[in-house]
């Protein structure tokens, strides 16, 4: 384990796992404002791996006398940049789930030299688009849950105990089906109910109402300046240019949700569904070469 200083006094914790030759990957996790507890299981690869709490949140800074715009898209690939460097990688991928995923994306869009290749597991281009298809799962709850959730929406009391519990059966339906919900990923949400500060003030209650500052972020115009390799699962979205090598998510999954193009190679496994009590999440069945 180790601390990384950056920025304007701001820390940021990390921890290397695993041995090998192999370029390591970076793990991102999701939020903004989670921590890595529920990603931990995807270090277990044949390489090393980094597991870090972005700022704001778990083993980094946080609770920061700052306003509601020091939290950035810019501020946590900054970061990033500055993990990358305090590492001395010169070759490395990058694995982000939900907004870590879309940290991945605007990572590469940068076009860094030592980045090898990107997952985007569970993260949308566009949140507008995110929001559209969260509305239709929504549509399909129970008419009381709806009721409940619209009218703490509109009243701004979003904080209310009926709200959160109304909360929990999208969550049950579409963020984690598993009928018991693994320790690290109680962690994590555990660690966003206590400090709320980035979820909230980047993504707004909940991950289907979002109204904070990633609004309106959107990357689909932008995904086909990606250079390097990507695979991309469920709700990521991609686009297939003429000529080009990359695949949509109807083709990757088509082709057992496998992707590769010279220089690295990223595979993964088919995996049954979560709302299987014997199933593992789906993010633990990678491995990346």
């Amino acid at each position: 384990m180790a601390e990384l200083e950056w920025g304007d006094g701001l820390r940021t914790w990390y921890e290397v796992v695993g041995e090998g030759s192999a370029p390591p990957a970076i793990i991102c996790h999701g939020g903004p404002g989670a921590t890595h507890d529920y990603v931990e299981s995807i270090a277990a690869l044949d390489r090393p791996c980094v597991l870090y709490d972005q700022v704001g949140n778990g083993r980094s800074s946080r609770g920061l006398d700052v306003s509601e715009d020091f939290w950035t898209v810019d501020l946590f690939l900054r970061e990033l940049d500055a993990l990358v460097a305090e590492l001395g990688l010169d070759a490395y991928h990058v694995i982000g789930q939900s907004w870590g995923g879309m940290l991945a994306m605007e990572h590469a869009l940068r076009h860094p030299l030592g980045l090898r290749s990107i997952v985007a597991a569970d993260s949308p281009a566009s949140i507008p688009l995110w929001v559209a298809e969260a509305d239709r799962l929504r549509r399909e709850l129970p008419e009381d849950v709806q009721a409940t959730l619209t009218r703490h929406e509109e009243g701004g009391t979003t904080d209310a105990p009926e709200y959160q519990q109304a909360m929990l059966v999208f969550y049950a339906r579409h963020v984690c089906r598993l009928p018991e919900w693994p320790e690290a990923v109680t962690r994590s949400f555990a660690a966003i109910e206590e400090d709320p500060t980035v979820y909230g003030t980047m993504n707004g209650p909940s991950e289907f109402h979002v109204i904070g500052s990633l609004r309106e972020w959107d990357i689909t115009d932008r995904l086909g300046e990606i250079d390097v390799p990507r695979c991309s699962s469920r709700a990521a979205t991609t686009r297939r240019r003429r000529g080009s090598s990359r695949r949509s998510i109807a083709g990757w999954q088509a082709r057992g949700g496998s992707c590769s193009r010279s220089p690295a190679t990223c595979r993964t496994s088919r995996s049954p569904s979560a709302s299987s009590p014997s199933s593992a999440p789906s993010w633990t069945r990678r491995t990346y070469h």
